[in-house]
């Protein structure tokens, strides 16, 4: 029996951003049109024109301005799927100082869900390649250490095996945790945070390791393991987008619902000058729409 085309919300992002014009070229892409309905979330509402969008804004809009806009556009998208209205969420990048300064004090996407749904949340970034969740998201390097507690790794653990045996029918993940330090410690030569934290909860949890950063992703892109747990942002945002930027996937797991967005941010730089990569964005509709189905 074929099942019903999911109806996905899919937001604007930052207005002065390439978000409008990733949502317009989704639009105008026929398979994307056959896999889902998207109904377009952005600054005053739903069913929005993205070309008064395009055409209103600009990378000389306010800045507080269009954080809220950004942030009350996913605000609305969750109620939505929450309501049952839609299926799963796409969305478009927004700025995350500029998120701040309208109103919104969550860090990013990732924080903002998990505060709007009351959820215990990870972050994913899947290609067909490599797959990496972080355990710390967007912190000062300096607050990793006091963030990344045995209970933050365990969330990790039990988020990415939930997510990879539901959305992609792995019945035993192989998850992998990424050491915090050089060479995992060395033997408590580089601190001991691998051998007294993440390996006891590793132990603990079923997963395996921590092995040294310069060497678990190669061995995940050759297949040994089906995530990689990474202990902060940029060692993990690195690894991932090395391998696969413009197809990697930004999931958010631990969602009653799929949301899924494009691995880059708002690029205001070029916004509105017709030369943005729809590739990301396309991959993200599509993900999404898959696990929609799945649900």
């Amino acid at each position: 029996m074929t099942r019903r085309r999911p109806r996905l919300a899919i937001t604007l992002g930052d207005p002065r951003g390439i978000g409008p014009e990733l949502v317009q070229a989704m639009l105008d892409d026929d398979a994307i049109g056959d896999v889902c309905d998207l109904l377009v979330v952005g600054p005053r509402g739903t069913e929005v024109d993205v070309h008064e969008t395009i055409g209103t804004w600009g990378p000389g809009g306010s800045v507080a301005l269009a954080g809220r806009l950004a942030g009350d556009a996913v605000v609305r998208a969750v109620e939505l799927a929450q309501a049952g209205a839609v299926r799963g969420i796409v969305t478009a990048p927004l700025d995350k100082h500029a998120l701040l300064l309208g109103g919104y004090d969550a860090p990013g996407h990732t924080e903002l869900l998990a505060e709007l749904t009351g959820r215990r949340t990870a972050m994913m970034l899947a290609s067909e390649r490599l797959r990496v969740v972080l355990a710390t998201t967007h912190l000062p390097l300096r607050a990793v250490c006091e963030a990344l507690t045995a209970d933050a790794l365990r969330d990790a653990i039990r988020l990415t095996r939930e997510g990879l045996q539901h959305w992609y029918d792995i019945a035993e993940p192989r998850i992998a945790l990424c050491a915090l330090n050089p060479h995992a410690g060395d033997g408590g030569r580089f601190g001991t945070d691998d051998t007294d934290l993440l390996a006891p909860v590793a132990s603990e949890m079923g997963a395996l390791g921590p092995f040294p950063a310069d060497t678990v992703f190669v061995r995940a892109l050759r297949g040994e393991f089906d995530a990689v747990i990474a202990p902060y942002h940029d060692v993990g945002m690195t690894a991932i987008k090395v391998a696969s930027f413009g197809s990697a996937v930004n999931v958010t797991l631990g969602l009653p619902f799929p949301r899924t967005s494009p691995d880059h941010g708002t690029a205001i730089d070029i916004a509105g000058q017709g030369i943005a990569d729809s590739a990301s964005m396309r991959h993200a509709v599509l993900l999404c729409a898959r696990l929609a189905t799945q649900a």
